[in-house]
């Protein structure tokens, strides 16, 4: 039967394929806990993080509800995959998982913040304290676009002087704006507390930049997108205090130390 299906374009559809397939079985009845995150992660041989992602496409799909503080509970039976057009659009969907989105931004921008110590004009580092003048206006407001923060680290690609960067920068944007799955994680998110961490990231990147650091900047965005990934994991977390599920807690490309 699942050789019929569309044939998923995500690792996260991947794995939310498996958990369909395994609640469909029938074990769990509607309205039933399912087992933690943890649990299900090591049965299904996938990281915490991956399975959020499958999580939160099962969420859209209606078929279960991740519950603050609670847990993981089954919404509806799942039924035939082949007979679920909405299983089929959900595998069709080019939608990418939040933190595979993180992932490739941490890559891309601390690259892009090295270049854009070496780059940046006057004109530039004004246009990066504009940005955050404007997110420390808004600290306190419900901003959920976060349009302060798309500003500062777009005027870091735009520092580069390199349009091409400005384009891929800019690109992952405009994806995570459109991402249903994006929306859905921050759905759980309710302190916002966190924006004040951030904006210190912040501050720290626009130094080494206007200071023309290149490894203290590559260093500080890659930091700040850290911060960024285990704060998105574990303000979503629902009820697991021995939580240990990021994506990577250590930068995988081999850094000279600054």
């Amino acid at each position: 039967m699942i050789n019929t299906l569309v044939k998923p374009k995500r690792l996260y559809q991947e794995v939310g394929l498996k958990l369909y397939e395994e609640l469909r079985q029938g074990q769990y009845k509607v309205g039933d806990r399912l087992p933690p995150e943890r649990d299900i992660a090591e049965q299904l041989g996938v990281s915490r993080t991956l399975l959020r992602e499958a999580l939160i496409m099962l969420e859209l799909m209606e078929i279960v509800e991740v519950r603050k503080g609670s847990g993981i509970y089954l919404l509806k039976q799942p039924t035939s995959i082949k007979s679920t057009d909405k299983f089929e659009d959900s595998l069709d969907n080019d939608d990418v998982g939040p933190f595979e989105m993180m992932q490739a931004r941490q890559l891309l921008e601390s690259h892009v913040a090295e270049f854009a110590a070496t780059q940046a004009t006057k004109k530039d580092i004004i246009k990066m304290r504009d940005a955050l003048e404007l997110e420390k206006q808004n600290i306190d407001t419900v901003d959920a676009d976060h349009a302060a923060d798309k500003l500062f680290h777009l005027a870091i690609a735009e520092a580069t002087q390199n349009s091409v960067l400005v384009d891929l920068v800019e690109n992952l944007w405009e994806r995570r704006e459109n991402s249903p799955m994006w929306k859905q994680l921050h759905s759980h998110i309710t302190d916002q507390a966190y924006r004040k961490k951030w904006l210190v990231d912040h501050e720290n990147i626009l130094l080494a930049i206007q200071q023309k650091k290149p490894d203290i900047a590559r260093m500080a965005m890659w930091r700040h997108l850290e911060n960024v990934k285990d704060t998105l994991m574990l303000l979503s977390e629902h009820k697991d205090p021995n939580f240990d599920g990021y994506l990577f807690s250590t930068n995988p490309v081999q850094l000279p130390c600054s």
